[in-house]
């Protein structure tokens, strides 16, 4: 290696590691294990141990799904679209975001096939399934943006594994999975040639697959006739939603590991500056799609909107609706907007807010317009059970986890994109109350 020291530092999460890691992934796995028992309550009892029925045949998990597939928009838009416009800033998070994508959109994959009831039903999407169905659709996108990411975060992983094998890093089992990952990389000028071309060939082709997953996913509600989905704005609102829940998640993990591996020196303030702004702009765009959404449905004043419109202001689902505008809007947009309070702990909170607002508002898109009567009947209720609440606690706890035992096989820090940086003469800030302008 031309920087033993950098390499030192960055894969030192690999050779080593200490108690904290496994207190904090020992209660992780206790998450998981409840939602995969609560999963197997469900899966030999049946859907009925739910809260779902006639009325709301979606609920927690379909919310899940949207949501965790937003998420996944982190590495393929935000990384992509960086790669591609030639900024340099965004190497030493590329990984981070990638990963977010391939681990997110793995757990949100999962989420039909529990709503399914019996994950063997989906066989039925082959066997009668119809080109016409806007389902089948998102089965195919969802497949073809899983191998695109796995393909997108596998590429630039290959030098820093070689370089891992060479340095002989980690056990017997390691060794042998770094050898075999790293596909004899010798880093000849060929190879580095044909790596950065398959690299950008991927980031350009990995653009408009994000885009077109997140829209087929809105066209399952747009296109059925129902209050609050019927919506030709729905595309646009999704993709604006994923790319901001997306960032929001890169900037919560780029604080965690940032802090967790001491990697202030190659994670800036700067970083967390330009995503902020980016964060900034997404959430001014999506509140301008909400603002539109909600006042074109008032203002026609028709007796379903207008029910589906009061369940949601003034009714059962006030305050997640309240929340989101106040706690998932507003107010990030308040920190964000305000110079004096741009800190990395700010951002964080920000983020935070955003992530929790974003759950409510695919929450509040899912439920209350399947609660809405579409003919004079009574309303639909739902409360979900324990078993909806452990399952979808157990997702978000094995998305820590995979993302936790991601970075302690693999660098975080693309290695030698990093080592290709001219060097910034940029202080490295204290860890507490850091400002995020230099």
């Amino acid at each position: 290696m031309e920087n033993q020291e950098e390499f030192d530092r960055l894969v030192a999460p690999i050779r080593k590691t200490t108690w904290r890691f496994y207190a904090i992934i020992a209660p992780l796995i206790a998450i998981v294990a409840v939602g995969v028992y609560a999963y197997y309550v469900q899966f030999t009892t049946g859907l009925g141990v739910t809260g779902m029925n006639n009325y709301v045949s979606w609920g927690f998990y379909i919310s899940n799904f949207v949501f965790f597939i937003g998420v996944s928009h982190a590495g393929t838009l935000i990384s992509a679209i960086l790669r591609v416009s030639g900024a340099e800033w965004r190497k030493p998070i590329t990984r981070m975001a990638e990963s977010i994508t391939v681990i997110a959109i793995s757990i949100g994959a999962l989420f039909p096939l529990i709503d399914l009831g019996g994950p063997l039903r989906i066989l039925n999407l082959f066997a009668y399934g119809r080109i016409q169905s806007a389902i089948l659709w998102d089965f195919i996108s969802i497949a073809t943006y899983l191998t695109g990411s796995l393909l997108y975060l596998f590429l630039p992983l290959i030098p820093d594994l070689a370089a891992i094998r060479e340095q002989q890093v980690g056990g017997p089992f390691r060794r042998r999975l770094y050898g075999f990952l790293s596909m004899r990389w010798k880093a000849s000028p060929g190879q580095k040639r044909r790596l950065k071309r398959g690299i950008a060939i991927m980031a350009v082709l990995i653009i408009p697959i994000a885009v077109s997953v997140h829209t087929v996913v809105s066209w399952i509600f747009g296109m059925t006739l129902r209050v609050g989905w019927h919506s030709t704005i729905l595309g646009v609102y999704f993709v604006g939603g994923a790319i901001l829940s997306g960032i929001a998640t890169i900037i919560i993990a780029m604080a965690i590991f940032r802090r967790a591996y001491h990697l202030e020196r190659w994670i800036k303030p700067s970083h967390f500056r330009n995503l902020g702004l980016l964060m900034l702009v997404m959430e001014l765009v999506l509140l301008y799609f909400t603002l539109s959404e909600y006042l074109t449905a008032a203002y026609g004043s028709e007796s379903a909107d207008s029910a589906w419109l009061g369940s949601l202001a003034f009714g059962p689902y006030a305050y997640l609706f309240w929340g989101m505008v106040a706690g998932g809007f507003l107010a990030p947009v308040f920190i964000l907007a305000l110079t004096r309070v741009k800190s990395v702990a700010w951002l964080v909170t920000a983020a935070v807010m955003i992530d929790v607002g974003m759950w409510f508002e695919r929450f509040l898109i899912v439920v209350p317009a399947m609660a809405t009567p579409q003919m004079p009947v009574s309303w639909g209720t739902y409360t979900p059970t324990w078993v909806e609440w452990s399952i979808t606690a157990g997702a978000f706890a094995g998305f820590a986890l995979l993302y936790a035992v991601f970075s302690k096989l693999f660098p975080l820090v693309s290695i030698w994109e990093v080592s290709e940086e001219t060097p910034v003469t940029e202080p490295v800030p204290r860890p507490a109350g850091e400002e995020v302008t230099p």
